[in-house]
Order: C-alpha cells, then structure tokens, then sequence
C-alpha cells in the first residue's frame, strides 16, 4: 500500500484542504472510497478502538490492499492541516466535498468512480456529498449517521442536548490539539455549544447544515446501515435518507448491542464483506454481486438477532396496539406513583402529578440509594399486566399525553422499556425489577403547536421547531410525542413500562442525555380521565 500524507487541494475560494490517500501498490486504475471528517487522518495510525469512539473510518488496508480500492481521507476546512475556518456541516464545508469528489475523478490512480464511507461524522459528511450530486460520486453507504443535526445533535425534541458538549470537546478539539503522531497540533477555538445555544429554534443556521432538507435530491445509489443502538442520534437519519432519495435505495438496520459495538462491528473486515462490499463492487466496479438479491428493507430484531425482511419501512403489516395511562399501584416498581397501562381507559381515573427537579434526583432524574443508581426511582412509571404471550414491535409508536404545568413551557422525556418478570422474593425485600430501554421520545411542550406539512403523518408527528409558543399555566395540552423507531420482541411474562419525566440521566442515556436547567422547577399533571384519556400507541407485527 502507498500512502500519500498531507496531499493539499485548493478550493474554489483558495482554501487548502488535506488529504491522506492510500492505494494499492503498483499501476492501474481503481475506484475511490471517500471520507471526510474532522477528526484528523493523522490519528488513522490509532487502532478503531471504542477508547478513540471518533476512529469511525472502517478497514482502511483491507480495502486497500486486498480489495484494490484507493482510500481517500480529508480533514474538513478548519481541522487537521486543512485551512479555514471549522464550520459544522456548513456551506463551505459541503462544497468542499464536491470538489474533492472530482478532483479525486481527475487522478492518474483513479477509474473515475467515487463512494463514500464512514460511520457517524463521515456518514453525515456522504449525505451531504450526494445532495450535490457530483458528477463522479457513482453510490453512498451511510453507516449510522443522522442528516438533521438541530434535531438530533443540538435539541433532540427541542430540549437542549449534553451531547454536544461531550463530542465537540473529546472528539474534535482533543484529538486536533493532540494528534497521535505529534505533528501539526491546532486549536480549534470555536465554542460550538455556545454557537448552538445561541440556536435554539430550528431556524437558518441548522437549516443550512441539514442534508434532510434536501434529501429528495439525492440520485445515486444509496445502501443506507442503521443501527437500533444509535436510535438517540443516528437511525432516523438512515430511515429518512432512505425513505426520500431518489435513486436506488436499500435499507438495513443491524440489532447489534450498544452504541460501542456499532463501531466495533465497523472495524471488521468481515462485517465490511458481507455488507458493503457487493454495493461498492457493484456500483464502483461494475461487477455482478449478491447485491441485487439483497432484500430492498431488512433488520435485525434488536434483542433477538432474528432478521427480518420487506418491501418498505416501516413493516406494512403492523397493527396499532393502544395502551391507556392509569392510577396504579401496580406494585412491581417503586416509582413516584407507580402507575398502570390498561388495554381499556379508565374513565373516573383522573390525574398524576410531580414537582421538580425532585429531591431524590442525583444524575439528572436518577436517584441513588443503597444499592447504587436507581433509575425508576425519581420517575413517573405506567406499568402494564404480565404480557400473555410474546409480542413484537416493528416501526414508530407515539404517546399521546394531556399535560399541564405550572410553568409556561413542559419538557416530556419519555421512555418505554420492556420490564421482566421478577421473583415474588425479590420483589418482597424491595429490588428493583430488571428492564431494557426500547425506545424513547421527546418534546418541548412550546413547540407542539407548528408541524411540518412536508414529511409530519399522524402516525409520525414532526415538529418544525421553528418558533416558541409560551404555555398558559394550568391550561391542559394535548400533546403527541413520537417514538424513536425501533424492532423488539418482549418476552411473555414481561411488562411494557412507560416513563415520564422532564429529565433523563446519562446513567440511562449514556452520551445522549439533556442539559437539565436551574431555571426548570416547577410541577406538571399528566391526566388520564374520561376527557383527557392519554395513551401509549405501539406497532405490533403479528406471527
């Protein structure tokens, strides 16, 4: 393998931008993968560890020397020894990509044909390459990547999010300051979650970083990999690319276990051969693979493994399933109300109410007792009957909830998770019963009032975030909170359990949880009565 280091092109507007390239040793004429990050190629020399969870590149020498493709890596304007100034997705930055995309065409080395590659960071960078649709991009693979960053990097239903404060910090400004082989080291001075708060409606400064708002342009290939385990920030990006290109389009998304084994699976050249590779042989070599025999949407039952197959997404053969909120005490989980899910509503049922943030709140809405961090403790639970039999879900649920508050705006963070079946014994010395998180959904209650005409259904309400409307205090809303896409098969014996909170905790949210706010205090009511009968509405994809 050659590798050639520092390579500089020049943008339209007299910007260097740098590149590695590597290629097979030897002559000939071959096809370009293509990444594009932040995260400094000098840092490729790094194993893709979960330790370093922005090395998101994939097999770069398997590629190279076993699979003859040239791997072209680029450090966007602003990182690395690129020039310019850091922009977050911005115009400049998409631009960029074009003409690196046809400078790339241009080389001696190449056959003319151009994909990209990469998880996260590099799968945002390919949708905002195939939007431009440069003449020698022939196909994307986006692996986990989202396309809407206002809704899922910067206010995730409208509520400020912790993440950006993590990964700018740790996986940008670090690893320029300190890249792996000493040279080169670059501040990167820009305050991006000031520059985000300084955002928090969905207005032009994250229109113009949004691939979604033009996702419709995209004509190439596209053979877009989700991940059920990056639902907080990835996956609907990989469903809505999908869903709206207009070229080609296949969909799979993998059940693998957490967020860290979705960049270990990356890593493999094995994971690389059976997935991507008939794509990219296909559409960059122009070969006969096993690609046109893969299923056009697939997905793996995230707690099973058991892979599933259609025509389209979300599985066409689900039903609705219609779980009503009530007074409890169920007596399976100790919560601040211990609340029911009933299959009927309970007309005389009437309301619950909590004041926060809550005494027993330690990480975020997670209290802390003898026994360690208690996630359920400090929460609202709504927990249904023993399920009769096994029951999976398949597609996009919502919650429909009647809130009021004390305040003039309501944050509702909801989760559900599957609760399983817990000895009596336990249950009788006050454990907690064991749960897995399915799916999780969130809203501003301010923004509830404006949906966007262009893709919002009433299975799948999309706020446009665009403006603020004050809450009355007291006044009871309707408000309808979409779930994050999800495919799980609950055990007979377990429970659906439902939370709600204005709060969650990165001991259950990992790296995706909200800022909690000192100027957030005050109480809310959700009801559930003959008037105001809230709901939870699951997909359920029958045997």
């Amino acid at each position: 393998m050659i590798e050639e280091k520092d390579v500089k092109v020049r943008m339209r507007d007299g910007v260097d931008i740098g590149l590695r390239i590597y290629r097979p040793d030897g002559g000939g004429r071959y096809p370009a993968l293509f990444a594009a990050s932040p995260y400094r190629y000098d840092n490729n020399l790094l194993p893709c560890s979960p330790l370093f969870l922005w090395r998101e590149t994939g097999p770069v020498e398997w590629y190279v020397e076993e699979r003859g493709y040239v791997y072209v890596h680029a450090d966007v304007r602003g990182s690395g020894i690129s020039g310019g100034e850091f922009g977050l997705w911005g115009a400049d930055e998409q631009r960029d990509l074009y003409e690196i995309i046809e400078w790339i065409a241009a080389q001696s080395w190449s056959n003319g044909k151009v994909g990209g590659i990469g998880q996260s960071y590099y799968c945002i960078s390919q949708w905002h390459m195939a939007v431009q649709n440069p003449p020698h991009l022939a196909c994307i693979a986006p692996y986990d990547g989202l396309n809407d960053p206002y809704r899922f990097v910067g206010y995730p239903g409208g509520i400020e999010s912790n993440f950006a404060l993590y990964w700018f910090n740790s996986s940008v400004r670090v690893p320029n300051m300190y890249p792996a082989n000493g040279d080169n080291p670059r501040a990167l001075p820009t305050d991006m979650y000031f520059m985000m708060v300084q955002h928090p409606l969905r207005d032009a400064f994250w229109v113009e970083r949004s691939a979604w708002e033009h996702l419709e342009k995209i004509r190439v290939p596209v053979f877009s990999v989700g991940v059920f385990a990056k639902q907080d920030l990835h996956v609907v990006g990989n469903i809505d690319g999908f869903l709206r290109a207009s070229g080609e389009k296949k969909l799979f998304i993998t059940g693998t276990a957490t967020p860290i084994t979705s960049q270990s699976d990356f890593v493999k050249p094995e994971f690389h051969r059976d997935l991507f590779l008939p794509f990219y042989d296909k559409y960059l070599k122009d070969l006969k693979t096993s690609w046109d025999e893969r299923p056009r949407v697939s997905y793996q039952v995230h707690n099973t493994g058991k892979v599933r197959a259609f025509g389209e997404w979300p599985p066409p053969a689900t039903r609705k399933a219609r779980f009503f909120l009530a007074k409890g005490p169920t007596g399976t989980v100790k919560s601040l109300n211990d609340g029911a899910l009933s299959t009927s509503p309970r007309p005389a049922d009437g309301a619950t109410s909590y004041s926060y943030p809550h005494l027993s709140w330690v990480f975020g809405n997670v209290s802390v007792g003898p026994a360690g961090p208690d996630p359920a403790a400090g929460t609202l639970t709504f927990t249904s009957e023993p399920l009769e039999r096994d029951l999976e879900l398949a597609g996009h649920g919502k919650l429909v909830v009647y809130g009021s508050t004390t305040r003039n705006d309501m944050d509702v963070i909801v989760k559900v998770s599957e609760q399983f079946a817990q000895p009596a014994e336990d249950r009788a010395k006050g454990i907690q019963p064991r749960y897995s998180i399915v799916t999780k959904g969130w809203l501003r209650a301010s923004h509830h009032g404006e949906r966007d005409s262009r893709v919002s259904t009433d299975d799948i309400p999309v706020y446009t975030h665009a403006k603020r409307t004050p809450l009355t205090p007291g006044q009871v809303y309707k408000l309808e909170i979409p779930l994050l896409p999800h495919a799980w098969r609950f055990a007979k014996g377990s429970r659906i359990r439902l939370e709600i909170s204005c709060a969650d905790s990165p001991i259950t949210d990992f790296l995706f949880s909200h800022v909690y706010r000192p100027d957030k205090h005050g109480t809310d009511t959700i009801y559930h009565n003959a008037e105001h009968q809230s709901e939870l509405i699951l997909p359920v994809l029958d045997d």
